[in-house]
């Protein structure tokens, strides 16, 4: 069997590695695939594709980790296209009054990872897209996901975010839930400028979804009786509905057929539900500098997730009955906090959270596989493991 041949950065090296090993158990990267034979060859291969900075997106032996300095090492790659995001997020926002200038200045320029922006800039241009617009199209998802933020502080409480003072800890509520409206308002706007009635549809039918979303948690405040489908209904309309809209947006902005907008879309409905999964985890295992939120602001907030989900399934009547002691008057203290999550931990909930998060980041990357072969499918690829490597 001929060597595989990697086009990457340290490509050489790697597939000099590559050909020392046999043929006898598989590694798969897109269409192609190599074999790995044991335990012991397997760890020297994945060590071979750490030093040429290749990370494989799906393993057969389950090696799934990425290896990275840090998220935002990670995410650097992409840094050419964020500064280009950022100029245009920059530019492109302003106002006649100064308040919302401010609030908006306050909550857009700062430490947001500009996933969604990032997706759409991809997606388009995996489908062909090279518009002069492409950067301000992109910004619709960062607005949208920025007056997100704004409502939902408001209703939470927030007084941190994003490792500062909140909005509505600056401003005050009113003025917070104002600026949100106006950021929707400017997604709108721009919009219109991509004079396309499937692109506007997209978006309208977005900001629908997410405020539903928003609406269910809100009924299930403090609910420890909320199940597993209630959970995915409320992520899947909040969170992953924004980034399917990112990546089909970009399939129709280059006019992509139909088929792929598809595929792109469901590509980004998994990787958001793999994004939130991953989020209401490491709100039970993150520190607060690694969230840029306070550490258990979920469950304090009365946010029931997947890993307490999973924990309580687990309890018998006595032990649940001792944890809902806990939250009985729905103001969870430090000190009963400490205590929930301790049951979270004892229970085998990281590793059920860990693995579902998984199962959609692998039908993500089968998506992808039936999108022609490009390297922004191969950053669409490495972007979609970071979703469930990600440390904040």
């Amino acid at each position: 069997m001929d060597p595989l041949r990697l086009p990457l950065k340290g490509g050489e090296k790697l597939n000099r590695q590559i050909s020392k090993f046999s043929s006898t158990s598989k590694l798969s990267y897109g269409r192609i695939s190599i074999n790995l034979p044991n335990t012991q060859k397997r760890k020297k291969l994945n060590k071979c594709l750490q030093d040429a900075r290749f990370r494989a997106y799906n393993f057969s032996c389950n090696c799934r980790e990425i290896s990275v300095n840090s998220d935002r090492d990670f995410l650097d790659r992409f840094n050419v296209h964020f500064k280009e995001i950022d100029k245009e997020l920059e530019r492109g926002f302003d106002s006649r009054v100064p308040l919302v200038v401010d609030i908006g200045r306050h909550s857009l320029l700062g430490n947001g990872k500009r996933l969604r922006p990032l997706l759409f800039v991809l997606s388009s241009r995996l489908c062909g897209y090279h518009g002069k617009d492409i950067y301000s199209l992109s910004t619709i998802f960062e607005y949208l996901h920025c007056a997100s933020l704004l409502h939902d502080d408001v209703i939470d409480n927030a007084d941190t975010r994003r490792n500062k003072p909140s909005a509505r800890n600056m401003w005050g509520n009113s003025a917070a839930v104002l600026a949100g409206d106006f950021l929707t308002s400017k997604a709108m706007s721009i919009a219109l400028t991509a004079k396309n009635l499937d692109f506007m549809d997209m978006i309208i039918s977005t900001g629908l979804k997410m405020s539903e979303g928003q609406t269910l948690e809100l009924v299930h405040t403090n609910d420890l009786n909320l199940n597993h489908g209630d959970y995915m209904d409320i992520i899947t309309s909040k969170t992953a509905e924004l980034m399917a809209a990112a990546c089909a947006c970009g399939g129709i902005a280059a006019g992509a057929d139909e088929k792929n907008i598809l595929r792109l879309k469901n590509f980004g409905l998994n990787i958001g539900i793999a994004f939130q999964i991953i989020d209401d985890l490491l709100d039970y295992s993150a520190s607060e500098e690694d969230l840029g939120k306070p550490a258990g602001k979920d469950l304090k907030e009365g946010k029931v997730t997947l890993p307490l989900i999973y924990a309580l399934s687990e309890m018998d009547g006595d032990e649940r009955h001792s944890l809902e002691e806990l939250d009985a008057d729905h103001e969870v203290s430090e000190e009963n906090y400490i205590k929930i999550l301790s049951c979270v931990k004892k229970s085998r909930a990281i590793d059920k959270v860990k693995e579902e998060a998984e199962i959609y980041i692998d039908r993500a990357a089968e998506l992808l596989m039936e999108l022609p072969a490009s390297p922004f499918k191969d950053d669409l690829i490495f972007l979609n493991k970071f979703m469930s490597s990600r440390n904040y």
